[in-house]
């Protein structure tokens, strides 16, 4: 079988074993592609940065940031000499490894990362392609953790109207934009404002899902969290109580 049918159906392999859940496996089947393709087809070629990339996602997954930074970072290295600097798939390491560094709480190594890869991305899509909202939102998120609520919002603002232009009104990423900017007005004391954008997002998720799909139950935390804040007891606890029950049909 030629090296590089055999490493794709590698790759494959471990895609499929990755949605399974089924992390063990797939580490073992990444290691496997990533070691042909630095033997067979060369270490510092394109398909190492994707071998590479298959096996940190999982690493991410499981919270194994350790594991997961390196691998990034090298296949980082290699895109950035192999397509250059301003090449989007940069932008997509330079956004992973940003966010190993959040999830770590590394705030200020994360922003230049998301920034870089924001610029990257502009300068390759223009300014209106949902890419460009997934770094909006990215960096907002960062900000929002840091507290940095009024520097948040208006990069929400841009990414929520990008994606409803881009790809409609009722797109689960809309929802998951209008979910982050309720927390943020939740953080901010701004109630009104967070409930409408929680229903809003709801709607989306209902609509795209179906009311009875695990995926409700962020949101539906998220609106119990707001109703207990503001007092209303009842509101409260049935939104949590149909959170748990849509978690539960998830195992």
């Amino acid at each position: 079988m030629d090296k590089k049918v055999r490493w794709k159906k590698l790759n494959d392999k471990v895609e499929s074993l990755y949605k399974e859940g089924q992390y063990h496996e797939a580490i073992k089947v990444a290691r496997e592609s990533l070691k042909l393709a630095e033997d067979k087809i060369g270490t510092n070629h394109p398909a190492v940065a994707t071998s590479l990339n298959n096996l940190a996602i999982i690493y991410y997954s499981e919270g194994k940031y350790a594991e997961a930074e390196p691998l990034f970072t090298r296949a980082l290295k290699i895109d950035e000499k192999g397509l250059g600097p301003d090449h989007p798939d940069v932008a997509y390491y330079l956004n992973s490894l940003a966010g190993i560094y959040t999830a770590e709480g590394k705030y200020s190594e994360a922003e230049p990362f998301y920034k870089r890869a924001l610029a990257i991305r502009e300068k390759a899509h223009g300014k209106d392609h949902p890419d460009i909202a997934i770094s909006l939102n990215n960096l907002a998120s960062l900000y929002t953790a840091e507290g940095r609520y009024a520097e948040a919002v208006p990069l929400y603002e841009r990414a929520l109207e990008i994606d409803k232009r881009a790809l409609g009104p009722k797109h689960p990423n809309v929802a998951i934009l209008l979910d982050n900017l309720a927390g943020l007005y939740t953080a901010e004391g701004r109630y009104t404002e967070a409930e409408l954008y929680y229903k809003r997002a709801l709607a989306i998720d209902e609509w795209e899902f179906g009311p009875e799909h695990p995926k409700l139950a962020v949101v539906l935390e998220n609106m119990a969290t707001l109703y207990k804040k503001t007092g209303k007891k009842e509101e409260a606890e049935a939104f949590a109580e149909r959170a748990r029950q849509l978690r539960l049909k998830k195992e």
